[in-house]
């Protein structure tokens, strides 16, 4: 029975199947499948249709189903519909997960290069060249080839244990193939293709959310939900790059150890390379440079690696990083648009921010309008003002940020821009503590209740959908909050007031609306009245929206 190639979607009726006719089955879809997920998520060379798979992978579902005795946590169908976890529980890696020494500057590689040749003590170095991804570092542990533990990098000792999550991730084996060792710890970078970051902040927009900043957030949001059926929804794709730890195999070189996972079923990346020189490290960067705008992923650089194992434990590790891997970084994207104002914002903390309204420009795929300009000081420097030229970079390819001035021009400029004395949003007079300009009114200020309004629904705090920016400026503006406890007095029909929340709703009924339930003395309980899903999650349960328990 084999599922592998040309396989029959043509199966005999399970209950007609003995115990041992199941069990064999079973055992031949469970490859089957295993097979064409590596084909597909790791080797991008899928050999039959996604109708047929579904096929397959349905029988697989109904036969463990009918057979439970055969159920099994390294079967393909575990990727699917786990539970929700309680909390995101912390790991000791098991070994040190080091970040990297990285520049922008030529002279600073060839400073790495010389420094390699003279503590390795030979006149030829092999170095592998790799992209350096722009996503979520994890390790991953497999046990006798049996996936059993995800960890983010954390504070490199230490992360957040993401197995749960990780095992939605269809590109994710949880069995290696081949003949892999005994214990095996590697890392890899989680990542989103930039078309399903797309695709996916189109919805949320078009639901009246707020959108991912980029994929590598997109990405470090999903893995760390409590909820792995929202994980399985969002498709996140990982790379495998190094080994932290093996036993039960033996490598020379990073090279072996990159054909190693390859042969084990992790996916590595095509672009890997080796040389000898910096020529050839130049001729690499410049290439990956040039082709990074039409790659899936992000990446923002290229790491340069000893490729000799023994090598790189002669020259060892400082505090934080290796001596024996360097990463150069790509030049930030930049273009040149115009400033058309300069306006200030207060944020969160009191903080005012000047930002620069600019000219819609396209920056890396990514269309800029806007981009903070720190601080009274940093634009003075800059000397910056409406009517200028300006060239707009995205700094580590993430945050906008207005570079310089671009040409001369002495007419047609507006105002030299100073920090107002009073708060543009709530007219109290600010205060100087270094160059931080700072509204002292706290929640009496409507933008610093607006942003304490928004943090609170964020994703990273209550996960509230359609409590964005907008909603959260309705509330303030209608007195209907003066501060977040303010939530869970608002009425049905006051919700329905609300643009962001009708969106969020979509017009359905609502079935029930918050309330604060006083439990004992000295504490409150935050609870919904009713919930259609049944479950207590916090605001707006009740009106159809969710937080990341109920999601």
């Amino acid at each position: 029975m084999n599922f592998k190639n040309n396989p029959s979607t043509t199966f005999r009726d399970i209950h007609a199947l003995t115990s041992a006719q199941a069990s064999l089955e079973i055992q031949a879809l469970r490859e089957g499948i295993e097979y064409h997920n590596s084909l597909y998520y790791v080797k991008n060379r899928p050999k039959i249709a996604d109708g047929v798979y579904d096929k397959l992978f349905r029988r697989l579902q109904d036969l463990e189903a009918a057979f439970p005795e055969f159920q099994s946590n390294t079967s393909p169908t575990q990727q699917v519909g786990a539970e929700p976890v309680e909390e995101l529980k912390k790991i000791e890696h098991s070994a040190p997960m080091l970040s990297l020494n990285a520049t922008l500057e030529k002279t600073e590689v060839e400073d790495f290069l010389r420094l390699v040749t003279r503590k390795a003590g030979a006149r030829t170095i092999t170095y592998v060249l790799e992209p350096k991804f722009d996503g979520l570092s994890l390790e991953v542990v497999y046990e006798h080839g049996v996936f059993r533990r995800a960890a983010t990098r954390g504070d490199g000792h230490t992360g957040e244990a993401v197995s749960a999550n990780m095992r939605m991730i269809k590109g994710l084996p949880l069995r290696c193939e081949g003949s892999p060792p005994r214990f095996l710890a590697v890392r890899g970078e989680l990542f989103m293709n930039k078309d399903d970051f797309r695709r996916i902040n189109k919805k949320l927009i078009e639901q009246g959310e707020d959108p991912f900043t980029n994929p590598r957030n997109a990405a470090a949001s999903i893995v760390r939900r409590l909820n792995p059926k929202v994980v399985e929804r969002r498709p996140l794709s990982i790379v495998f790059y190094d080994i932290l730890k093996v036993e039960g195999a033996r490598c020379s070189s990073h090279w072996d150890e990159l054909k190693r996972l390859a042969e084990w079923g992790l996916m590595t990346d095509s672009h890997n390379a080796r040389c000898t020189s910096f020529e050839e490290i130049l001729t690499y960067h410049q290439k990956m440079e040039a082709e990074r705008n039409d790659l899936d992923y992000e990446i923002d650089g290229v790491v340069i690696k000893l490729d000799d194992l023994a090598r790189r434990q002669a020259l060892g590790v400082r505090q934080r990083s290796p001596r024996w891997a360097f990463a150069w970084k790509f030049t930030p994207r930049q273009e040149v648009t115009t400033l058309e104002d300069i306006v200030v914002q207060v944020g969160m903390s009191g903080i005012l921010t000047p930002v620069a309204l600019l000219r819609p420009v396209d920056v890396g795929g990514v269309t800029i309008s806007r981009a903070t300009l720190h601080n009274e000081q940093e634009v003075q420097k800059k000397d910056l003002r409406p009517g200028d030229k300006v060239r707009v970079a995205r700094a580590g390819d993430v945050i906008p940020e207005v570079v310089s001035r671009v040409g001369s021009l002495t007419t047609g400029r507006g105002k030299r821009f100073v920090m107002p004395d009073i708060c543009p949003a709530c007219g109290s007079r600010v205060r100087k503590e270094g160059a931080a300009t700072i509204c002292p009114a706290g929640l009496s200020c409507s933008a610093q209740l607006v942003g304490h309004l928004t943090h609170f629904a964020s994703r990273e705090a209550m996960n509230i959908t359609g409590l964005g920016e907008t909603t959260a400026w309705q509330l303030v503006d209608s007195r209907l909050a003066k501060n977040i406890a303010d939530l869970y007095d608002l009425s049905t029909k006051q919700f329905l007031q609300l643009d962001g929340i009708r969106s969020a709703i979509g017009g359905g009924a609502v079935s029930g609306y918050p309330r604060r339930e006083r439990r004992s003395a000295g504490s409150v309980s935050l609870r919904p009245r009713h919930s259609a899903c049944g479950v207590a999650c916090g605001p707006y349960a009740g009106a159809g929206l969710s937080n990341s328990r109920c999601e």
